[in-house]
């Protein structure tokens, strides 16, 4: 068994999850929620084992490092936390329509890096050969997937908001929107996974500072990527500043949290594809 063999296994699981959580979004049966849940789990399982693969070929070819070295291995990290994030927000809130929401980006991410992205394990340029590696693209990804769970959720909230308002029906008595959980649960849970990632998105900045002192000899160089990583900071510290002394919450709350995102991802894709800098090994 290769790696490569389980990622195929781990977009095809994710694939099918989504499907299935749609099929529960028309048919409102609660097993076949179960089973969504249960079917992105699996593919968090094959996933879990396909980047231990990996970072074994990675010694068996004598380079021996974390597969978080090139664009393809951290798109597929990527995956892999936006599922771990809300697998624990699963099993602690159960509600499966989320799945429908979230697992759709872990889908996306895998099937660009499978189809689009080069696979090809190569050795670590210079800048790379730290373990600060490891503590910086961990608390990064780990906080830019609890982001993501953020929009999926902040998404829920507008849809079942403009539905409660265009509509004099009682939500709680049926149709799709029936299936979402209440507005204020929403609205918590947007701001739980933002609690979630505003410290590792926090930490990954911390150790990223630490990390180019030790490759460039410079804790801050207004590199793009670091700028846009204070701007996705800056707009996340606005959300909790503005909740805490404000009172901020519901529609303003959720837009902000999708617009943290959008940053998000530019920060983390747009950046390394369409500007130059120290990060440009990235790209690749």
């Amino acid at each position: 068994m290769t790696s490569s063999l389980c990622f195929n296994l781990t977009t095809l699981a994710y694939m099918v999850s989504m499907v299935v959580f749609f099929v529960y979004l028309a048919t409102r049966n609660s097993g076949v929620g179960l089973a969504g849940s249960l079917l992105a789990y699996a593919g968090l399982g094959v996933q879990t084992v396909a980047i231990a693969l990996r970072w074994k070929e990675s010694y068996d070819i004598g380079y021996g490092h974390a597969p978080l070295s090139n664009l393809y291995e951290s798109v597929v990290f990527f995956s892999w936390t936006i599922i771990l994030i809300y697998l624990f927000i699963d099993l602690k809130y159960r509600h499966r329509v989320i799945g429908a929401f979230v697992v759709p980006f872990a889908l996306l991410a895998m099937a660009w890096a499978q189809l689009g992205l080069n696979s090809s394990i190569e050795p670590l340029v210079p800048a790379l050969q730290s373990n600060w590696l490891l503590y910086h693209v961990i608390t990064c990804f780990l906080g830019y997937a609890a982001f993501a769970v953020a929009c999926g959720v902040s998404c829920m909230y507008l849809l079942k908001a403009r539905h409660e308002m265009s509509s004099s029906l009682d939500v709680t008595a049926g149709g799709l929107m029936g299936l979402f959980p209440p507005t204020r649960v929403l609205d918590d849970l947007n701001y739980r996974a933002i609690m979630i990632g505003f410290p590792l998105l926090t930490i990954g900045i911390i150790t990223g500072a630490a990390w180019a002192n030790y490759a460039w000899g410079t804790y801050w160089s207004w590199d793009p990527k670091e700028t846009w990583s204070l701007i996705v900071w800056f707009i996340y510290a606005a959300f909790l500043h503005a909740r805490f002394t404000k009172g901020w919450v519901g529609k303003r709350a959720a837009w902000l949290s999708i617009v943290g995102f959008c940053a998000t991802l530019f920060c983390y894709l747009g950046v390394n594809l369409f500007l130059s800098g120290l990060h440009s090994y990235g790209a690749n």
